[in-house]
């Protein structure tokens, strides 16, 4: 199987979500008319599409300041009024993912991967576990031990989340996604060198009593964000059994 990867650089969030939305609906009409002629895109466990069969598309992007609230949010976990965020030069949308409040910005990764979970034959609970798991590679690539909360999606760091887990829990990459007739939106975010400041405007995917991080800040190097993207793209690759081309 394949999936092609768009790096799109930094990109306004509501330009990004409508190319998002464009290519979810493509699969989603793909998907419908190929029901209506009879056949299907199922892929029971242990059989697979063909490499000429492509499952989707991983969009890679970093936003200008932009907080997100998730449909089963809380407006109250934003901390500031919106017209302060304005002035700020920060954006606020509400959208139809899973989750609570982020934040999306500068020095942030974002990855949307756009896939069809029936060809890839999995359900929903398993691809979020595969997007955890890359990016735990992905840090630990770094020398950042990182890994999962019961309850909590994303990906974290602190005492008693990991073995060798120090100081207090803190997330270093926020996950919610969106899934209909098993083709997906939306990812997760990744803080790279992000600028935590602008999390402090808010109750990070809606706790109050736990921070947030960054590469950056947990090793003291710029990690380059191209090197960061590599490993994303290879290890979703590896993990999803998936060849993914850039386009």
């Amino acid at each position: 199987m394949k999936a092609y990867c768009r790096d799109l650089g930094l990109m306004d969030y509501k330009a990004c979500w409508d190319l998002q939305q464009e290519l979810f609906d493509a699969h989603v009409a793909r998907k419908r008319a190929e029901r209506d002629a009879g056949g299907s895109t199922v892929f029971p466990a242990g059989d697979s599409a063909t490499d000429d069969d492509p499952v989707g598309t991983v969009l890679l992007v970093e936003h200008p300041p932009v907080y997100t609230l998730g449909k089963s949010g809380h407006a109250e976990n934003l901390l500031i009024p919106r017209e302060m965020l304005e002035r700020m030069g920060a954006r606020f949308y509400h959208i139809d993912r899973g989750g609570d409040i982020t934040f999306h910005g500068p020095g942030q990764l974002v990855c949307y991967p756009i896939l069809d979970l029936e060809r890839l034959g999995i359900g929903l609970r398993a691809y979020i576990t595969a997007l955890e798991e890359a990016v735990i590679r992905t840090v630990a690539r770094q020398g950042i031990e990182a890994g999962r909360i019961d309850g909590a999606s994303g990906v974290w760091l602190g005492k008693g989340v990991t073995p060798g887990g120090k100081g207090p829990v803190r997330k270093i990459c926020a996950i919610g996604v969106r899934s209909s007739r098993y083709v997906t939106m939306h990812g997760f975010a990744l803080n790279v060198s992000t600028d935590l400041a602008w999390f402090s405007r808010i109750n990070p995917c809606g706790f109050t009593d736990r921070g947030v991080t960054s590469i950056l800040s947990e090793t003291g190097r710029n990690v380059p964000m191209e090197e960061v993207k590599r490993s994303v793209v290879e290890l979703l690759s590896e993990i999803l059994n998936v060849k993914i081309y850039k386009q």
